[in-house]
């Protein structure tokens, strides 16, 4: 390695390796007695908030554990969820967030895959921890958070808060950070079926949280509710943006549109993000709702991604005083990557015709620059037209290092040096971005992704079926929803219920197929199942085959 690049590394006088864990070093000095943290009757200063980190990464350094050591956390969108994205860092360990609506299976597999050394759960999840853990796992340290049931103790668990006392007075060894080493590994279902652990430095955690905090306006006086959740994307790094202003996070354990009304009157929110569904949801709200709790947004920033906003809940959120953002990006991209940046003109537009121009992905977000391009198979750029169809590929400081321990698929992934989205777009004549289509077979459901082969491996597990398809359908709450066609084998029979109950016995809930057609398969002449022609029909209505 060149002695000039080895001295880039070092913190010195005019260069300082980046991780977010800066942000909140600066605010508990810069606002010590404002509230950082609020969480029902809870409520923690940035001094507070600042002194339980100190606590946990000393508690985690007592318990053996060292720098690069990962450190998985299943626990839902509450203040311990929250010390997770700063306390395995403070001590040099890596954060791994789980999906908290997994299935055994799943979860076991990223635990292993991750060889985390300590598990943080919240006591509704003991029993499917305690089945996990009975087969093979590296786990030395689990640490139950006792929110809303008591601890059970599984396995010589320690409650969350005695954990943290253990680390009073620990003094952590110093070490070397790399701006470039991992502090986040983010597991995302993979076209493969295997979910894949995408690694987050914290050089490109640093950034994107700035820009998240630059695109959405945030400033010390915003306050941002978490209907988003932190372990997708990291809160799309708003576990660090919303700190690096020394803003306000406001928890809330399950999203309901009763608790977000009455949490975004009570506190006086300023932004929050959300999937299409949760919007669904509080569009759907009955209008009998009592009066301290009336869907009242007003003035509220409402970031959304994973499918565009349709004109009847744009129509529905600026009735109730919000202001919509349409956001498009990828686990692999620490969450936003683009955004449909609204121009002043757009103001003298008709609702469908904002509608029509929010729905677009849009343009680059302020730290990926110019790093957003959509591309022909040999690289070169489609026309402004709106009508070629290309590849999305982007590169850039919130591109994620790699997949973790899976080279092949990281090098595959980063060909002709640029990240392959997977994603089919078309570029209109202002340079705004619009998805059409999924190159990979992955399905987008309510925010969530889903792995359409994860899903047909599971049925071919079935007795009774003999060849299947899973696409993603057009779905009015949840945008698409995974539709699964099946051939029987011969004199078989069996019912939707079955299939789609055997598929959630083995899958995270959200994973299984929605919706069931039996019949024979289209092939090709070779015997390939043509995926795309049944999309295309389903999708028939629509001028994009993505919801």
């Amino acid at each position: 390695m060149p002695d000039e690049f080895a001295a880039r590394q070092t913190d010195g006088v005019s260069f300082q390796n980046l991780n977010p864990g800066l942000f909140l070093d600066r605010s508990a000095r810069v606002y010590p007695q404002k509230t950082a943290v609020v969480y029902g009757d809870r409520t923690y200063s940035y001094a507070e908030f600042n002194r339980r980190i100190s606590l946990l990464a000393g508690a985690l350094t007592r318990a053996g554990l060292v720098p690069g050591d990962r450190v998985a956390y299943l626990v839902p969108n509450i203040p311990e969820m929250l010390e997770g994205h700063y306390g395995p860092m403070r001590m040099g360990g890596v954060l791994v967030a789980m999906n908290t609506r997994l299935s055994k299976r799943e979860i076991g597999f990223i635990i292993r895959h991750s060889s985390a050394k300590a598990l943080v759960f919240d006591s509704e999840f003991s029993g499917l921890v305690d089945e996990v853990l009975s087969g093979p796992h590296d786990v030395t340290t689990l640490v139950e958070v006792a929110d809303m049931a008591p601890t059970t103790g599984i396995r010589g668990a320690v409650e969350y808060e005695e954990f943290l006392r253990t680390g009073e007075g620990v003094e952590r060894p110093r070490f070397d950070r790399s701006e470039l080493d991992t502090i986040a590994i983010d597991y995302t279902s993979g076209t493969t079926g295997e979910p894949k652990g995408v690694e987050y430095s914290g050089r490109g955690a640093y950034l994107n949280a700035l820009g998240q905090a630059l695109d959405a306006g945030l400033t010390p006086q915003s306050v941002y509710l978490w209907t988003l959740p932190m372990f997708h994307c990291n809160g799309w790094c708003y576990t660090w943006a919303v700190t690096a202003v020394g803003g306000t996070h406001v928890c809330l354990r399950r999203v309901n549109a009763e608790d977000v009304f009455s949490e975004a009157a009570k506190q006086a929110v300023t932004h929050m993000c959300a999937a299409p569904s949760v919007l669904s949801l509080l569009e759907s709200s009955p209008s009998d709702t009592p009066s301290e709790t009336l869907a009242r947004l007003d003035g509220i920033k409402i970031f959304t991604g994973g499918a565009p906003p349709a004109p009847r809940v744009l129509r529905a959120m600026e009735s109730m005083g919000a202001e919509l953002h349409h956001l498009y990006g990828l686990t692999e991209t620490y969450g936003p990557s683009m955004i449909a940046a609204v121009q002043p003109e757009w103001a003298e537009l008709t609702v469908d015709e904002q509608a029509q121009m929010k729905s677009r992905q849009g343009v680059p977000t302020t730290t990926l620059h110019v790093g957003v391009r959509v591309v022909h198979e040999d690289m070169s750029d489609v026309p402004p037209d709106a009508e070629t169809i290309g590849e999305v590929v982007t590169r850039g400081n919130t591109v994620m290092k790699g997949y973790f321990r899976d080279a092949e698929a990281t090098e595959s992934a980063f060909a002709a040096g640029w990240f392959h989205t997977g994603d089919l777009a078309v570029v209109h004549a202002d340079g705004y971005i619009e998805l059409k289509d999924r190159k990979k077979d992955v399905i987008i459901s309510g925010g969530e992704n889903i792995s359409s082969v994860e899903v047909e491996n599971v049925l071919m597990e079935h007795p009774a079926v003999l060849e299947t398809c899973v696409i993603g359908v057009p779905d009015e709450q949840w945008g698409e929803v995974p539709k699964a066609f099946i051939s029987l084998r011969d004199g078989l029979e069996i019912a939707d219920s079955e299939i789609i109950e055997f598929c959630r016995e083995r899958l995270a809930r959200f994973k299984a197929p929605k919706r069931i057609e039996f019949g024979d398969l289209p092939k090709t002449a070779t015997g390939k199942i043509q995926k795309f022609l049944l999309r295309e029909r389903e999708w028939a209505v629509n001028d994009r085959r993505i919801g």
